[in-house]
């Protein structure tokens, strides 16, 4: 399967009224557009092949996804942990990158992705930072 296949189906995933990626991966795109995509493979590869086109997603977001500033922002920031607390000295895939941070659900060993959105809702940017970074800091 190639790249721009999958690009594709990411993204007219999210402009259907599908909930659920696997069912709209098992039941519309293999059995509605399997001549759109005659060399799909099964939902577990595709899902191991979304990586490859995951800088290729966040370069489509920064360039054609954002909203603009309309004077009023708002900024949020919400913890994405990389595995349970318990397990943070053992884990060995990003090590050098994550942190443990605390957040307003407690620790958390792992990133922490802001948000800035318009007063409209739309997102202008976003930023991922170890989750030991304070909201209040400036250069976020």
């Amino acid at each position: 399967m190639s790249e721009s296949e999958i690009r594709t189906i990411l993204l007219c995933y999210h402009f259907g009224p599908f909930h659920n990626f696997k069912h709209y991966y098992l039941f519309f795109i293999k059995e509605c557009l399997s001549g759109y995509f005659p060399s799909a493979v099964s939902y577990n590869r595709f899902v191991e092949l979304l990586p490859r086109v995951f800088f290729q997603m966040v370069a489509f977001m920064r360039i054609y996804s954002f909203g603009r500033c309309l004077g009023i922002s708002f900024v949020d920031s919400a913890m994405i942990p990389v595995c349970h607390n318990a397990r943070r000295y053992f884990n060995k895939v990003f090590d050098g990158f994550v942190k443990s941070g605390k957040g307003t659900m407690g620790w958390c060993y792992g990133f922490k992705l802001y948000l800035l959105c318009n007063d409209t809702g739309d997102i202008i940017t976003f930023c991922f930072t170890p989750a030991n970074v304070n909201d209040r800091d400036e250069r976020v």
